[in-house]
């Protein structure tokens, strides 16, 4: 028998249709693998799934952490598998949900996680990259060429990540698609996908983007950010910048929209790329 059936596939898919059908149909509890989900105080952006289909189907993990919480793959794959072994304690099948690599690897897998900095060290490769960012991309091409090659020189987070595990004695390319998906789980586990063309997932990316407007959007963004700013990892969360700009005057609602649409696009794009490269995945039919 299966403990788990995972399922991923690129933002706007369907995914959480899915995962709530195949619950219904097994018997089973939905655990939450999206990286921006497991935040509380953005529920329309991040998609949430709605109050009706969590009185549907049991949820765990989602709206977790304060959106002042840093993201910690370590403190989340914690929760996930307790939420798991709950879930099929009570007998019942475990649906994880979510087109967030490393969180849904983080949820099926147990991980050899690198290590996490001290503050001020992050602080002081921030600080060392914000200053000159050339110059730090050329020290970690010298210290750690495998993982300068994975990274966009452009990229702050990674490069400063990077920097940090080779301080720490560790190295950032390891936890590449190669070496992260070998095929090992914690519980008996299926991984679907579901697969959508083209065309359909860029009507349902457009489709989705306008709805939260519609919903909203901006009303839920202002009062989170009144509360507090958001952590760096919640920052990142897909529209946030966007509507940050309607509050501020620099956009319209119309041109915060478009640019959602796009970002979301390529995003959906990238997931495709390492969804592919996963061993051993079903499509969802």
């Amino acid at each position: 028998m299966t403990d788990v059936i995972a399922i991923t596939g690129a933002t706007a898919a369907g995914k959480s249709a899915a995962a709530l059908t195949l619950a219904d149909r097994c018997d089973g509890e939905i655990v939450n693998a999206d990286a921006m989900q497991i935040y509380a105080g953005l529920p329309i952006l991040t998609n949430q799934p709605s109050a009706a289909d969590r009185a549907r189907v049991p949820h765990h993990v989602l709206g977790a952490w304060p959106l002042t919480a840093e993201g910690d793959v370590a403190r989340y794959a914690a929760l996930a598998h307790a939420a798991i072994d709950g879930v099929i304690a009570r007998g019942k099948v475990a649906v994880v949900v979510g087109g967030t690599g490393l969180y849904l690897r983080a949820a099926l897998a147990d991980l050899q996680l690198p290590p996490q900095p001290a503050p001020e060290q992050r602080a002081r490769l921030v600080a060392a990259y914000d200053a000159d960012p050339a110059a730090t991309y050329e020290r970690l091409q010298a210290v750690d060429v495998e993982a300068a090659n994975r990274i966009h020189r452009n990229d702050r987070r990674r490069v400063v990540r990077a920097l940090e595990l080779h301080e720490l004695g560790s190295s950032l390319a390891p936890a590449g698609a190669d070496a992260l998906w070998n095929g090992s789980y914690r519980r008996s586990t299926r991984v679907h996908a579901v697969l959508v063309a083209r065309d359909e997932l860029h009507r349902r990316i457009a489709a989705r983007a306008e709805a939260m407007f519609a919903a909203g959007v901006v009303e839920e963004v202002r009062a989170a950010l009144a509360a507090g700013a958001p952590s760096t990892t919640a920052a990142r969360a897909l529209g946030l910048d966007e509507v940050r700009g309607v509050i501020e005057g620099r956009l319209t609602e119309a041109a915060a929209c478009q640019r959602l649409i796009e970002r979301t696009r390529q995003y959906a794009r990238r997931q495709e790329i390492w969804i592919r490269r996963l061993p051993d995945v079903e499509p969802l039919p």
